[in-house]
């Protein structure tokens, strides 16, 4: 029993960690729906994709070798070019990662571009997506993000003898894992709404995460270009890198702050 129940609470502690991108994600893509239904919108998608990741987890468990085996008819060596072998499980990570790159790219083209930034995110109360597109996108992502962190808890349950006690024990972590992201989401997206400056910050933190995933998908197709093989970002690399993000962002808005002050006093005194 103690086994299972530390197996447990390792399991959610795993879900919670990798599920700081998904939650990211989840606070950014509900801002494109209607201002009036985006906290449904974020509650509404979070539900759907917790009873859809149990159904992920029933399937990984039954069929984890056919994600696993690469398939025969996208496997292949172009001399000096590239070699691959694409299985289902890098096809998803890679769609999922490309996804989530062209996702912030345009994202923060719209914030250069636009002269009005409040623009970008409705203000009008319309929003630039219908909440159904934006709750589809929402669980959609959501299982891409699911998958890893799934055949993890799969391999952390190995050494639970009963297949049947197994299952309930990953069903249950993925239920508090999501219950935790339903009580966190409204609450990123309240402070992105108050503090528009980190909103930069996030897209360019989910631009990295689609490098990630892109990287772990062509890790997981053998991919190798020229004869280097592509490596897969680690997650300590990962978050060594938001931390050096969100580091340079608290140091240049003070450091901006400070100018601005310099300037207002110096407009003080030449009056």
């Amino acid at each position: 029993m103690l086994e299972i129940i530390f197996t447990l609470l390792m399991l959610v502690l795993l879900q919670a960690v990798l599920g700081f991108d998904n939650l990211l994600y989840i606070s950014l893509e509900s801002k494109k729906a209607p201002i009036a239904d985006q906290k449904r919108v974020r509650k509404v998608g979070i539900l759907i994709a917790i009873g859809l990741r149990i159904v992920l987890l029933f399937v990984l468990v039954s069929i984890i070798d056919f994600f696993q085996e690469p398939f025969s008819f996208l496997t292949g060596d172009v001399e000096d070019v590239a070699s691959f072998a694409f299985n289902g499980h890098s096809l998803i990570v890679l769609a999922g990662g490309g996804f989530i790159i062209y996702t912030a790219i345009k994202e923060i083209w719209h914030m250069i571009a636009k002269h009005d930034l409040s623009d970008a995110v409705g203000n009008d109360g319309k929003g630039s997506k219908s909440s159904n597109a934006v709750i589809a996108s929402i669980v959609l992502m959501n299982l891409v993000f699911s998958f890893d962190s799934i055949l993890a808890a799969i391999g952390l349950t190995n050494e639970i003898d009963n297949a049947t006690t197994a299952f309930i024990v990953m069903a249950i972590a993925i239920v508090i894992s999501g219950l935790l992201m339903l009580f966190l989401a409204d609450k990123i997206s309240v402070f992105l709404a108050k503090n528009r400056m980190y909103e930069v910050l996030g897209l360019f933190i989910l631009f990295i995460v689609g490098i990630m995933l892109v990287t772990e998908g062509g890790h997981l197709a053998h991919l190798k270009l020229f004869g280097n093989p592509i490596e897969s970002m680690s997650k300590t690399t990962f978050y060594f890198v938001i931390a050096i993000l969100i580091v340079t962002d608290i140091v240049q808005g003070r450091y901006q702050k400070k100018i601005l002050k310099e300037q207002e006093e110096d407009l003080k005194n030449k009056k």
